[in-house]
C-alpha cells in the first residue's frame, strides 16, 4: 500500500459527515484529490437534482484529499482547518458526481513553506462534473495549516 492510499484509507474514517452523505475518496495524490458521490434520496432536493449542501460536502472533501496528499506522511504532524469556501452551481447536477481537487502547488513547495514561517494560507480549486464530463459546480476552499 502506498502512503497516498494509506491517506485515503485514513480520510475515508475521518470525516463522519461526509461517510454520512456518502462521499468516497477515490484518488489522494501529491495536491490532487478526487471524491465522488452518487444521487440517492438523501442528497437530492426538491427538483430531484443533488442538494447543494451534499456537493459543498462533496467538494470540501476533495479539497481536503488534495491537502492531505500534499502534507503526505506528514499531515498527521500538522493541524488543517478549513477557513472559508467559495461556490458557485453552474449547472444542474444529476447522477453521479466527480470532485476534482487541487492545490496547484507541490506538496514539497508548501511544506518548505510550513517549515520556514510555522504556518501557511492557501487555496485548493474543485470541479465537481457530472457522467458527462460537464462541470456542474466549481469551488474554492481556503486552507490554514499549521504545525502541531
Amino acid at each position: 500500500m502506498t502512503p497516498y492510499e494509506m491517506i485515503r484509507t485514513q480520510l475515508a474514517q475521518a470525516v463522519p459527515f461526509a461517510n454520512h452523505v456518502g462521499v468516497e475518496l477515490i484518488e489522494v495524490g501529491d495536491g490532487v484529490g478526487v471524491a465522488a458521490l452518487d444521487q440517492r434520496s438523501e442528497t437530492s432536493n426538491h427538483i430531484q437534482s443533488q442538494h447543494a449542501g451534499a456537493m459543498f460536502t462533496l467538494g470540501e472533501a476533495a479539497s481536503g484529499a488534495a491537502l492531505a496528499g500534499a502534507f503526505g506522511p506528514m499531515i498527521f504532524q500538522v493541524r488543517p482547518v478549513a477557513s472559508g469556501a467559495t461556490i458557485s452551481y453552474v449547472k444542474v447536477a444529476k447522477g453521479r458526481l466527480e470532485a476534482h481537487a487541487s492545490t496547484g502547488r507541490a506538496g514539497a513547495d508548501l511544506l518548505a513553506e510550513l517549515e520556514e514561517v510555522g504556518k501557511i494560507a492557501f487555496d485548493i480549486q474543485v470541479d465537481i462534473r457530472d457522467a458527462d464530463g460537464d462541470t456542474v459546480v466549481t469551488m474554492t476552499v481556503g486552507w490554514h495549516v499549521r504545525k502541531s
